[in-house]
């Protein structure tokens, strides 16, 4: 790829050739691009109803995207779809079974023999993960309808059609301190970062790790909030009240189920459950990148911790400072605020 910025019809795609992005190189992505829409977003083409300009930044990707983003970008999407959007770490598998379970009237029994990744496909990994064989792009096109369907994309680079069809869409949220831990850990074993912890976390400051910019990653669904087919969740209300945010699940699609079955589904949902099971625990998928990306034989659970708070045990208080300052110059002009 050149030094220069290259473009399509859609969008630009600029290598990231910074020292922290060349730090970052690992064996699930080399090498990473920026990744923007060429598009001007007008009140009429956004996908906000609020009327007010959108001009969203470049996303950091690995490069081997760039041979992706227009097939996500002009992926067929129908209005029985079922979307479960975050960033990355933030209770995605958590949520997919929570959603796929209430979507299909509590189905424990396929929810167990069947997994996760293929009752609700992960679209964009293909063009993420260097060594995937499998093209998820074409997976999720062909799956039987009513699909259910995974992304940490940031909004500018999803399917244009999700803004006109409106399916429903799951977005969950989860605070920037405790996302840097998982993902930190994430990067080490899933992607096989041999780095430093110090200079992973100084690329997250920057906005300069895969799928961020993080906070306007979430800002972005924010404005979204208020929209019909749009359920906006936050990771540590699930794990404050999870019975209620069930009851606000099944609302959002028209189901109901008796006390005595959301409690079950409670269980079925707590962590140590989650983590137990191998059609949720991503033992496979883990084993498996762990082993193409030089980490074969090493220990490493997907399902982790899954605490709220546990960046106090783990992150350096300067680098806590950091991020709070961070955080807050990135929330400044708006009304929302991460849970604690």
């Amino acid at each position: 790829m050149s030094e220069t910025t290259s473009r399509d019809d859609v969008f630009s795609y600029k290598p990231l050739d910074t020292e922290l992005a060349k730090a970052l190189s690992c064996p699930a992505a080399t090498a990473f691009i920026e990744v923007k829409p060429v598009e001007k977003f007008t009140a009429s083409d956004s996908p906000f109803s609020d009327g007010l300009p959108w001009e969203p930044k470049a996303c950091v990707l690995p490069e081997k995207y760039q041979h992706f983003a227009e097939r996500v970008r002009n992926f067929t999407v129908y209005d029985d779809d079922v979307w479960i959007i975050t960033f990355p770490k933030c209770g995605t598998t958590w949520t997919q079974e929570m959603v796929w379970l209430i979507d299909h009237n509590l189905d424990y029994e396929r929810a167990k023999s069947e997994s996760l990744n293929s009752r609700s496909v992960y679209l964009e990994i293909a063009g993420i993960a260097k060594n995937l064989p499998v093209d998820t792009v074409a997976a999720a096109a062909s799956k039987a309808r009513p699909r259910h369907i995974k992304s940490h994309l940031p909004m500018a680079l999803l399917p244009k059609q999700l803004w006109t069809v409106k399916p429903k869409i799951i977005y969950v949220s989860r605070n920037p301190k405790d996302v840097a831990v998982s993902y930190w850990h994430h990067y080490q074993m899933i992607m096989g970062y041999r780095g430093t912890r110090e200079m992973f976390l100084e690329a997250l400051l920057a906005d300069q790790v895969v799928y961020c910019p993080q906070v306007e990653h979430v800002l972005d669904f924010w404005r979204l909030r208020s929209e019909q087919n749009v359920l906006f969740l936050t990771y540590e209300q699930m794990k404050k009240n999870l019975r209620e945010v069930l009851t606000k699940v099944c609302d959002f699609f028209g189901k109901q189920y008796s006390d005595e079955q959301l409690d079950e589904l409670a269980r079925h949902l707590s962590f140590d459950e989650m983590k137990k099971n191998p059609a949720t625990n991503n033992s496979d998928l883990t084993r498996g990148a762990m082993a193409m990306n030089g980490r074969k034989g090493e220990s490493f659970e997907f399902m982790r911790k899954g605490q709220v708070g546990d960046y106090k045990n783990e992150l350096p208080a300067e680098y806590i400072a950091r991020l709070d300052q961070y955080i807050a110059e990135e929330l400044r002009d708006s009304d929302f605020r991460f849970d604690l």
